[in-house]
């Protein structure tokens, strides 16, 4: 058997796969809620409480840089350490890794109907670079690059880097932000605390009414989710002119990604935003954006968007990594 772990702000969803050669079973699963816990190792330990045999290894995807095999659980007081983990639980290998990595990890192992097709792709600039970006508490991506058989995820933090606004507006919210954070980077904008950012800027800057039902739910729901509903169901102008901003935001970042990259191969889509925003996706506004790189706008509008219809990726992709970890230890 080998463990696998998605950890998160507010879940931590943990699994027991069997092995046969190089395809996993999933054999028992189960999601805690993180803050009722210290740390992961009482956790771990509930989970395996009534197990016979110790797993061989171990994966866990956790958002956050990892360094040395340690990480700070972002949106919680943790730190995960492989080799305290590792002493712990009795298993003899455990491996962590950002979230993001492990979600790329099991982007070659998505079935045809876990992907929502947003754009084809054609051959002319196809690659084996791939790219996963994640809206959805955070902003998280990463890249995989594939040489026949072996595959090489890198991690990124770039939902941390410098948003680059495009067009007079976008520099509006820029200096917006700027005053608010001082360091405005893609992750004010295009995650799930970057909507409402949106939002408020139209409103103090713009001067733009929202209607009473919106400011009405937003006392007793989540903001974002608000704004997202009401745009979608065309009931509030300012939800729509906000959620417009955030997919062209988005849009453009994921084809600075593919530039950045050379990840033509495609964009896969994560995190827990796109899938519930996806008639917009659909509508042009984000593969524009995507698309309008000047005079490289042919190698990015060759690159074909796909939204990750699973929910369970970023678990079976730490799954397939405590499996290589087995495979070559």
């Amino acid at each position: 058997m080998i463990l696998a772990g998605d950890i998160g702000g507010t879940k931590t969803l943990l699994a027991l796969f069997e092995v046969n050669e190089d395809d996993l079973r999933e054999i028992k699963s189960k999601s805690y809620v993180s803050k009722e816990f210290k740390n992961l190792i009482p956790i771990l330990n509930d989970f395996l409480k009534d197990e016979r045999d110790i797993p061989k290894s171990a994966a866990f995807g956790i958002p956050g840089p990892v360094v040395n095999g340690r990480a700070k659980s972002t949106n919680l007081p943790w730190i995960v350490d492989e080799e305290n983990l590792s002493n712990k639980i009795k298993i003899p290998c455990v491996k962590i890794v950002n979230d993001l990595v492990a979600t790329a990890y099991a982007v070659p192992y998505l079935k045809p109907e876990e992907l929502i097709t947003i754009k084809e792709g054609t051959a002319e600039h196809f690659s084996q670079r791939f790219a996963v970006i994640a809206p959805g508490t955070g902003l998280g991506q990463a890249f995989m690059l594939c040489e026949g058989n072996k595959r090489i995820v890198i991690p990124s933090e770039g939902g941390h880097s410098d948003f680059a606004p495009s067009n007079k507006l976008e520099t509006e919210l820029f200096l917006y932000l700027k005053k608010k954070y001082d360091h405005v980077s893609y992750e004010r904008i295009i995650s799930g605390s970057g909507i409402p950012n949106i939002f408020d800027f139209l409103i103090e800057v713009h001067h733009l009414k929202p209607e009473d039902k919106t400011l009405t739910r937003m006392k007793t729901e989540d903001k974002a989710k608000v704004i997202s509903d009401m745009a979608l169901e065309q009931k509030d102008k300012v939800c729509e002119k906000a959620l417009d901003i955030f997919v062209s935001v988005l849009g453009a970042h994921a084809g600075n990604f593919v530039l950045t990259t050379m990840a033509t191969g495609g964009i896969y889509l994560g995190g827990g935003i796109p899938f519930k925003i996806l008639p917009k996706l659909k509508d042009g506004t984000f593969v524009k954006s995507f698309s309008d790189k000047g005079r490289l706008n042919k190698l990015v509008g060759a690159t074909p968007i796909f939204v990750i219809n699973n929910n369970q990726a970023a678990l079976n992709g730490a799954a397939r990594i405590a499996l290589e970890i087995e495979n070559y230890k």
